[in-house]
């Protein structure tokens, strides 16, 4: 299809003459592109209002910037949310393999390492590229570096207010659509364009907010410690306790800083650690960092590495086995001098050190903020809005979609997952309430 680019003016004119039912999109990111791309495909004339001076920003660091544009394994346990059954009820209506389908239609070539799907150029840049051409070939309109201030609904229409700033000064604007997606992202990197507006938008046209939180972040913890350990990297396993009950656990590579402890199964556990956190209950997280043995198992490890070892100080006992950095602080809290012999070690010094390598205790008091944070946990509640089209129960004819909503995913393409099939439903869905059902 040839790009129909025409100008704000001649998009409002047509508007009057009620030439084409108007879907505006708010939030030019994942899920506000894919929603904009549908509704424009169906036949609906569609404006994006994007907050800053390019669409897609967040999308250009995901994957670190190689963009893991979804996983082939997907199950209910790679999300959450407070309403735990909707997010696959979303996501089955738009699945991973129909999101190929998509980007394949639009010129991606994947590539799957694992499940783990890239686009084969491993460019976060080429993804957000082809989306926005997409976008500009199926008409829609796009205006970046447009602020949404207001929001009002009467009479079946939406009536949008948004400030552009140019280089001599700042302009108020209004556009009318028959039709309203709301996908103006989280709080999460808020650089990057999420910083937290699209929430008081939602709550200003009645819908109730679950108190957004840093999810995917690296936690901050107690003790000195942690400054020698800084620049660790280790697989491990972390069990995450909430008033020392177990709350969650993943292992994978720990990254141990300054602060505390990073890393994928740092993040996959964080979000939980946020709300506790956030509710006043004590966190810790255990880690194992021989992940490959039982406790027995490494006791009796320990026991054997003493008799090989003996004529060895105790600074040299882990050495081949842990980080040098990371043996000198478990044998300290152990209660292990460094110089010390190894044949001098008592059973109880050893048993003491098995404890430290398999459950050594992260007294968690923070996690990083919200700039730090991937996505956050939190958002709209979906009790309020229908799972199979994503409109609003409040309000007909708006339709939510994106990290805006209570939905969070595990690292992995599971956000961009879930941008993609919200995106697609409550574009599709807001064309079909316009009596629109063109589009694939």
């Amino acid at each position: 299809m040839i790009s129909r680019r025409i100008t704000l003016g001649q998009r409002l004119e047509e508007q009057m003459k009620g030439q084409k039912k108007t879907v505006a999109v708010v939030g030019g990111g994942a899920a506000g592109l894919m929603a904009a791309i549908t509704a424009a495909q169906a036949g609906a004339h569609t404006i994006i209002l994007e907050r800053m001076n390019q669409v897609g920003k967040k999308l250009l660091s995901t994957g670190n910037g190689k963009c893991n544009l979804t996983n082939l394994h997907m199950s209910p346990s790679c999300y959450r949310s407070d309403n735990k059954s909707f997010p696959m009820k979303v996501i089955k209506q738009f699945p991973p393999e129909q999101t190929l389908d998509f980007f394949c239609r639009i010129g991606l070539l994947p590539k799957n390492k694992n499940g783990y799907i890239y686009p084969y150029s491993e460019q976060a840049s080429s993804v957000m590229e082809l989306l926005k051409t997409e976008a500009e070939n199926q008409g829609a309109t796009i205006l970046c570096g447009s602020y949404v201030e207001k929001i009002s609904y009467n009479n079946k229409c939406f009536t949008v207010i948004f400030k552009v700033q140019n280089s001599e000064k700042q302009e108020i604007k209004k556009i009318y659509a028959d039709a309203l997606i709301l996908a103006a992202g989280g709080r999460a990197a808020p650089v990057l364009g999420s910083d937290g507006s699209g929430y008081a938008l939602a709550k200003s046209l009645g819908h109730r907010i679950k108190k957004p939180l840093p999810a995917l972040v690296q936690l901050c913890c107690l003790g000195k410690e942690y400054k020698q350990l800084a620049g660790i990297r280790t697989e491990a396993q972390l069990t995450l306790y909430i008033d020392k009950k177990q709350a969650a656990a993943d292992q994978g590579e720990l990254q141990l800083t300054d602060y505390g402890i990073s890393g994928i199964p740092t993040f996959q556990i964080s979000r939980f650690a946020s709300k506790a956190l956030d509710e006043k209950k004590q966190v810790t997280v255990s880690i194992n960092f021989f992940p490959g043995m039982t406790k027995e198992q490494l006791d009796h490890f320990l026991f054997r590495r003493k008799e090989q070892c003996g004529y060895k100080r105790c600074s040299e006992f882990l050495t081949g086995a842990v980080n040098n950095k990371l043996s000198a602080v478990l044998l300290k809290k152990s209660g292990i001098a460094a110089e010390a012999f190894v044949s001098g070690l008592t059973p109880k010094q050893l048993q003491a050190l098995a404890l430290n390598l398999h459950s050594f205790q992260a007294v968690v008091t923070s996690t990083k903020p919200f700039e730090n944070a991937q996505v956050c946990c939190g958002g709209v509640d979906t009790s309020e809005v229908n799972h199979a089209t994503l409109e609003s129960f409040l309000v007909p004819g708006l339709f939510l979609a994106g990290e805006l909503l209570d939905v969070d995913g595990i690292c992995g393409g599971y956000n961009l997952q879930w941008a993609w099939s919200s995106g697609y439903i409550a574009g599709k869905s807001a064309a079909n309430a316009l009596g629109l059902k063109g589009g694939k």
